[in-house]
């Protein structure tokens, strides 16, 4: 296995670049890598060394293998546009950490920022405004910073009714969330960073982030899948979005996302305090 001269990589592929089980388009890919996602290249291997085994989480341990043309050395990357807003390259762990309760750990920020930042980035949502919108919704619907399913709750489960049988296609919230199914309930339940639910919303993200959630809904706790989910979730209602963040109505920027006010107070503190933190 062939050392690199830097280790450090950006992905460049418009699209994202498929992760790998083996170095060869034979292998399964794994998942798909968004535009701009840095990851370490332990070696090289495949023919003329055109497969970079990678690590995704720079631990030293491998998660795959990705076609190296498609990769760029982070230190000679093109500097992010600042004058254009977009600020993901100066947004650190540590500075989204001061935004979030001392329960929520440094270093499972540390593990998922990368994934929420590249999707951003690969959406063209790396705007201050835009990142502070992320990072709060985080907050809001898993504030641990983690990729998690939805938990069983008095919102979604009757009294000694079988999990998620509200959101079930003869019950008003199941109607509203486009379930159509016997068993659709628990089947497309909140999953990810943004707690993506309801037949209607796995159907119409699957497509455009190119995974196939209806199948395997699971996928929308990857992370690199998450991160793009809730980048995609944002420019779907980019527009309206923006325009309530322009006039300070963060609760209707929360209900664009939520459909409601829940997590309301942990979306606005966290907004207010990156507000003071962020990079500008």
């Amino acid at each position: 296995m062939a050392d690199t001269s830097s280790n450090r990589f950006v992905v460049i592929a418009r699209d994202g670049l498929k992760l790998r089980s083996g170095p060869s388009t034979d292998f399964s890919a794994i998942r798909t890598i968004p535009a701009g996602t840095v990851v370490t290249v332990l070696g090289r291997q495949g023919e003329d060394s055109m497969w970079a085994q990678v690590d995704l989480e720079d631990e030293g341990l491998a998660d795959g293998f990705m076609n190296f043309p498609f990769l760029r050395p982070a230190d000679s990357a093109p500097a992010l546009d600042v004058a254009l807003g977009d600020i993901t390259g100066l947004v650190t762990p540590e500075i989204v950490k001061q935004t979030f309760p001392a329960a929520t750990s440094l270093a499972k920020i540390k593990a998922n920022l990368p994934f929420v930042l590249a999707g951003l980035r690969a959406r063209q949502l790396g705007d201050r405004a835009m990142v502070l919108m992320a990072i709060s919704t985080i907050r809001a619907e898993t504030e641990g910073f983690v990729p998690i399913d939805e938990f069983k709750s008095s919102g979604n489960t009757s009294a000694g009714g079988e999990p998620f049988d509200l959101y079930e296609p003869d019950m008003p919230k199941g109607i509203n969330l486009g379930n159509t199914v016997p068993g659709d309930g628990a089947k497309f339940k909140g999953r990810g960073y943004i707690q993506l639910t309801g037949r209607d919303n796995y159907t119409t993200i699957g497509p455009q982030v190119g995974v196939n959630l209806v199948g395997d809904p699971q996928l929308a706790n990857d992370p690199g899948i998450a991160g793009l989910i809730l980048a995609q979730f944002l420019k779907n209602n980019e527009s309206a979005i923006r325009t309530a963040l322009a006039n300070d109505d963060l609760l209707k920027a929360r209900k664009l996302v939520n459909g409601g006010s829940h997590g309301f107070d942990r979306f606005e503190g966290t907004f207010n305090k990156g507000l003071n933190i962020l990079p500008s």
